[in-house]
């Protein structure tokens, strides 16, 4: 049997028919920049954010870039991450003039470690150059959000929420991207909602946040050719905002199966020696982007070696942390120093999961991972 870790064909042919007529729809349009398409998924997304705002951009990079910049974060400040993320959360603080500074991460749940955050803010100089925090929802959970929101109010740090990999999750009833200035999300093609190519958004409660990610993301200009800042080309495309209205109403769908799915690995891993398996925290939902089990004992690569021979696709995410990324190495981070972090980038693999995966399929795959265990 051959398992792919993602199979993205399999729903396009289940909603072939809407999303033709809808990109038919813009293309007979004429109507490719911004414009009625765009403000219709906006106004959508809001509404299922339970947003004040939602401001379509051009990627999720951009949508952390934005908001950084909207928040008027640059040279001489300093934002708070953690180390284990995907490269675009610390690449947009350097890329706005500031410096990342790495927290390490919760070992349950692979968010942003707030004992640790506290810790480093203890450090006078960086709680003086400290503009911003940004929490990551890191495979689908929302980061413990009341503990990043009391630290950030005692320090008078922004927080700008990397929803990318939890569009619907749900933290103590509030909405991910409504738990703090800013939210920020990807709809890359892999994403549970994902465009047919680049595409993201940022969502906020405060009008004049809102206002200046519109007003970046083109160039700066209001009305066009009078730029009142200097922004940036970072339009959510038409074509790519109504396939995206057209995915969304099935969100929630393809989410309850990816839980589902997520509970099936669980029962079938539960008494597997060498694995560790989700922790799901109990006053929040976990929308599954990603399935990412613990195998300890150094086993790791070895058990993705086995698998991929068995035809499963896997995914490491993230194979070294950002601490120790050799375009950071002039922050003097050392191995050693985010032990949590370096220790899941070790560890942590992603097992297939999207909603039309088959009950048979992912019977192959735990049984696959207890032969290896075993």
């Amino acid at each position: 049997m051959n398992v792919p870790v993602l199979d993205l064909k399999r729903q396009y042919e289940i909603i072939r028919e809407e999303i033709d007529a809808a990109v038919l729809e813009v293309v007979g349009s004429s109507k490719y920049i911004l414009g009625p398409y765009v403000k219709d998924f906006e106004g959508k997304a809001a509404a299922y954010c339970n947003a004040a705002h939602a401001v379509g951009v051009a990627s999720g990079t951009d949508a952390l870039l934005l908001s950084l910049r909207a928040l008027g974060v640059g040279p001489g400040d300093a934002v708070i991450l953690p180390s284990f993320t995907f490269f675009a959360t610390a690449g947009v603080v350097h890329n706005v003039g500031a410096t990342p500074v790495f927290c390490d991460i919760d070992p349950e749940t692979f968010n942003l470690d707030t004992e640790h955050l506290r810790e480093l803010l203890k450090d006078s100089e960086l709680s003086a150059k400290a503009k911003a925090v940004i929490p990551v929802h890191l495979y689908g959970q929302i980061a413990d959000m009341d503990e990043v929101s009391a630290i950030a109010k005692e320090h008078d740090l922004a927080v700008v929420e990397d929803a990318a990999q939890a569009i619907g999750s749900i933290y103590k009833g509030r909405t991910a991207g409504t738990l703090g200035d800013l939210g920020c999300f990807s709809f890359y093609p892999t994403k549970n909602l994902g465009a047919y190519g680049d595409a993201g958004m940022v969502t906020s409660n405060d009008d004049g946040f809102a206002d200046a990610v519109r007003l970046l993301r083109v160039h700066g200009a209001r009305p066009k050719y009078f730029h009142r800042m200097v922004g940036v080309n970072s339009r959510l495309d038409a074509i790519q905002a109504a396939i995206l209205a057209v995915k969304l109403g099935h969100l929630d769908a393809w989410s309850a199966a990816r839980a589902e799915k997520a509970d099936v690995y669980d029962a079938s891993l539960a008494d597997v020696e060498g694995i560790v398996t989700p922790h799901r925290a109990s006053d929040r939902s976990h929308i599954f982007h990603q399935y990412t089990i613990r195998v300890l004992d150094g086993r790791r690569d070895e058990l993705r070696e086995h698998l991929t021979d068995r035809d499963v696709g896997t995914m490491i995410y993230y194979p070294q942390p950002l601490h120790l990324q050799e375009c950071f190495a002039h922050l003097g981070y050392r191995e050693g120093q985010l032990p949590q972090s370096e220790a899941a980038s070790r560890e942590a693999l992603s097992l297939p999961i999207f909603p039309e995966l088959t009950e048979d399929e992912q019977r192959y795959v735990a049984e696959s991972i207890g032969t290896f265990c075993r």
